[in-house]
């Protein structure tokens, strides 16, 4: 949906990536109280998506990130690992080169910046062998430069939907053994048809059953799916200890509608709006992902930056980063 919208153009030390993957296991696996405890009070990374920075008009990355009051972004790669969002005017970052790495990992601890997630827009059921072998290069990368999460597609292209089930528990399971023994979690985005069904998330984590695979939760995406909004807020609770990396948008639908059972994708277009104008209480998510010992990042992606002039779409990104920045400071 974005790309008709926009023309788009500190690392974690080793101790965040350590407290990750512990956190993210004593929700899962039972382990002591006090490692949730300690993750529910663990400091929240607030920023956006890397396809939002060049609209701060920065001669590079971090500076962009640092203009909008971004702490940190999440990466849109590509199968091959390319970064089209990270840029600066002087070199060139890459994932697969170890000059490319230092490169990315030195300019972004200089500014006090990291990358809290990666992004994948994964075709497993069309290119299964490809797609895996991004992924063990992927993960390779993220533990050099500590980023925790992955964010991934989990929904038929090739596999008729009825018959897809067994083979996204496969294939997430052959993405869990590929991230054993490191922090680094993959995160599917509750989004389409396929994902955005709770029956369907349930029955994948179950047959997966790996810390490993998480959810990258889109606060707005349930919502887009028809789900009325006095009942996303037991969604995002029940999937907040899940959640390795997040997705904030909103919508602001007419009163009428907010409350019924709407067509998947009613009116999303029109009705979508930065996160200060939405319905989704964010104030009531950020508490539930507290109480809920959630341990990742609050990503903006607003979907409703055509609805501005250009020159006031930074100052939206902003707007919405500081809102955030207030509300896990005071939540």
């Amino acid at each position: 949906m974005l790309a008709g919208m926009l023309n788009s153009h500190s690392l974690s030390r080793r101790s965040f990536l350590l407290s990750t993957s512990l956190a993210a296991s004593s929700a899962i696996l039972g382990f002591p109280a006090a490692l949730a405890a300690e993750r529910a009070q663990t400091e929240w990374p607030v920023g956006c998506r890397d396809i939002y920075l060049n609209l701060a008009g920065q001669s590079d990355t971090w500076s962009c990130m640092k203009a909008l009051g971004a702490g940190c972004t999440e990466v849109l790669v590509s199968l091959d690992l390319k970064t089209p969002g990270l840029f600066h005017p002087t070199h060139k970052y890459s994932l697969t080169t170890e000059d490319g790495l230092r490169a990315i990992k030195e300019d972004a601890a200089e500014n006090g910046c990291r990358i809290s997630a990666f992004l994948r827009g994964t075709r497993f059921d069309e290119r299964l062998e490809q797609e895996l072998e991004s992924a063990r290069r992927l993960v390779k990368v993220a533990g050099q430069l500590g980023v925790p999460a992955i964010r991934i597609d989990v929904w038929p292209r090739a596999i008729p939907e009825g018959k897809f089930l067994p083979f996204a528990i496969k294939t997430c399971k052959q993405l869990c053994e590929i991230a054993q023994d490191t922090g680094v979690r993959f995160g599917v985005e509750n989004h389409g048809h396929t994902t955005n069904n709770t029956a369907f998330l349930d029955k994948l984590f179950d047959g997966v059953d790996s810390p490993h695979l998480g959810l990258t939760m889109d606060l707005a995406n349930f919502y887009w799916f028809g789900d009325p909004l006095d009942e996303l807020y037991g969604i995002y609770a029940k999937y907040a200890s899940r959640a390795v990396h997040t997705h904030c948008k909103s919508i602001h639908y007419p009163a009428a509608r907010r409350n019924v059972r709407r067509q998947m994708g009613w009116e999303y277009g029109k009705y979508c709006c930065p996160i200060y104008e939405g319905d989704i209480d964010y104030h009531q998510v950020i508490r539930i992902f507290r109480e809920n010992g959630f341990h990742g990042d609050l990503c903006i992606e607003d979907e409703s930056l055509g609805h501005f002039p250009e020159a006031e779409r930074a100052g939206v990104i902003r707007r919405e980063i500081a809102m955030l920045r207030s509300l896990a400071r005071e939540t």
